[in-house]
């Protein structure tokens, strides 16, 4: 991250420091907290197919929720519903800290349920620039025709996504303790709740959310402990049950969250299903976008 992304989002989060500062949290609570802001990318949907500034979005269109699906012709079928595609050169500069490709698509798949620990529920195809691609069968993922599936993949969204910088705290407050019953505040962050309830506050003030997020940290219905650190443990217990191949980092920290879908917006029945796209970053650097492990966060 540059220096001037950094000075960026910290000015933008004045009206945050004056919320936390206001319920109590000390000035130095508070700037460890704002340290840990992060950029990211959120999607919404905005009429038009055009580029530039229009309603519904408010910035450049950068892909679609749904679609035709293209995928080069030696992609298997996707195991998942087709989710959205993301042109990675139409994103704003800067928009995340991640080590994205500059240019190519970015596709995201998800059955938006919960499953067992070990289970993927989606995944990521990245097809670089220039590359030849075919039309697909949308339809694949649900070989056996089951109509209650299909009436959810009817629900998914359809039309253009644009794309606006915006920056990202944590939402969540707590870390299990290991060994112990129940929860603590995130290390180093002892007034992590207060700090989280500001953000709450504030942010739709700072930075609106939207139904798709790039980069960030991760968001869903009742957060207490990482999303991300959920999706960790549970590829952790993929890769013990040879549903996962190595190598596996336990520490969260070398992962990081490529993309966040909050499928309740969207899907009816759903209502409370978030989706998270989780990667080792080392992996996104290397462009191994099939060791995408999503997770799902789901409140019937």
């Amino acid at each position: 991250m540059t220096s001037g992304m950094a000075s960026e989002m910290q000015d933008r989060l004045r009206l945050f420091r004056d919320e936390a500062i206001a319920r109590g949290v000390p000035a130095d609570d508070v700037e460890r907290w704002t340290n840990l802001a992060r950029p990211c990318a959120t999607l919404t949907q905005g009429e038009g197919e055009g580029e530039g500034e229009g309603e519904g979005g408010g910035g450049p269109v950068v892909g679609r929720f749904g679609g035709p699906l293209l995928l080069p012709a030696d992609t298997p079928d996707p195991e998942h519903p087709f989710v959205a595609s993301i042109d990675l050169a139409a994103l704003p500069a800067d928009a995340t800290d991640l080590p994205l490709p500059p240019d190519g698509h970015l596709l995201l798949f998800a059955f938006p349920e919960t499953a067992d620990d070990h289970e993927t529920m989606g995944s990521a195809v990245y097809v670089p620039v220039g590359t030849a691609v075919v039309e697909r069968d949308s339809h694949a993922w649900n070989p056996h025709d089951f109509d209650d599936y299909e009436a959810m993949f009817q629900e998914f969204p359809q039309g253009p996504l644009r794309a606006t910088a915006e920056v990202s705290l944590p939402y969540h407050h707590a870390v299990e303790i290991s060994g112990q019953p129940g929860s603590g505040p995130l290390p180093g962050h002892p007034r992590s709740e207060e700090l989280v309830a500001a953000w709450d506050h504030t942010r739709g003030a700072i930075a609106p959310e939207g139904p798709l997020q790039i980069g960030g940290y991760a968001d869903e219905e009742v957060v207490y402990t990482d999303p991300v650190a959920r999706a960790v443990f549970r590829v952790l217990r993929a890769a013990e049950a040879d549903r996962w191949d190595g190598p596996v980092s336990d520490d969260v920290a070398d992962w990081v969250l490529l993309a966040d879908w909050h499928a309740g917006m969207d899907v009816q029945g759903w209502e409370g299903s978030s989706v998270h796209w989780v990667i080792q970053r080392t992996d996104l650097a290397a462009r191994r976008f099939d060791r995408t492990f999503t997770e799902v966060f789901w409140n019937p």
